[in-house]
């Protein structure tokens, strides 16, 4: 049978990951420190660094939670995607969700995002990161595209980073001026035509697979 310390090491470690979230959330990432977030989750400095490195590692664990969340929110919406006159734009109306989390995140991500930028070291860790939640993204566009009866005209993984950059930069403009632009607006209007001059139809005969 496994050790006391062996069985306590998940909700250790979820006890720190929700705990760093909120504090990441009031404080920032540079303005939270170890011993607050520890403290929060009601766990000793020590019990930190039996799960984490540092601060940069800890992120990265929520990275590839909240990675997991938008793999599992966009595979969802292309398994239900509805046979209205646009399901590209229905989609994406679905998909593109700003709740609290998720503005909580972008916060976080943006300014993890320029302390990346300023260390060579962790820029490519994180592009690791991010290459590999684009090839899941990449795979979901080739589930629409075949869903929909298109075949894609242009490199997927190109595809995949331009959604992602009108996404962000549409929140971000959003929680700028939130009475002026709503956080989905620019993907559901933009994005289906864009998906659309970048594919052509599948014609009747030719086996497109259907996800």
């Amino acid at each position: 049978m496994p050790k006391g310390p062996t069985k306590r090491r998940p909700q250790t470690t979820a006890r720190l990951l929700e705990a760093a979230q909120e504090t990441f959330a009031e404080r920032g990432f540079y303005g939270s420190s170890i011993e607050v977030i520890s403290e929060r989750a009601g766990l000793t400095r020590g019990a930190f660094y039996s799960n984490f490195r540092n601060k940069e590692e800890l992120f990265f664990a929520l990275f590839d939670l909240h990675a997991q969340r938008v793999v599992d929110r966009l595979d969802q919406a292309v398994g239900e995607l509805d046979a209205s006159d646009d399901p590209v734009r229905a989609l994406f109306a679905r998909a593109v969700t700003v709740d609290a989390a998720e503005r909580r995140w972008y916060l976080l991500s943006t300014e993890f995002t320029l302390h990346a930028i300023r260390h060579p070291a962790t820029a490519r860790l994180l592009a690791e990161r991010d290459r590999a939640l684009r090839e899941q993204i990449v795979g979901i566009l080739a589930r629409l595209f075949a869903r929909i009866g298109r075949r894609p005209t242009a490199d997927l993984d190109s595809l995949a980073r331009l959604t992602t950059a009108v996404y962000e930069g549409s929140l971000a403009q959003s929680l700028v001026e939130p009475g002026e632009l709503a956080p989905e607006e620019l993907a559901v209007t933009y994005l289906p035509p864009l998906f659309d001059a970048v594919s052509e139809p599948v014609a009747p005969g030719e086996g497109a697979a259907q996800a």
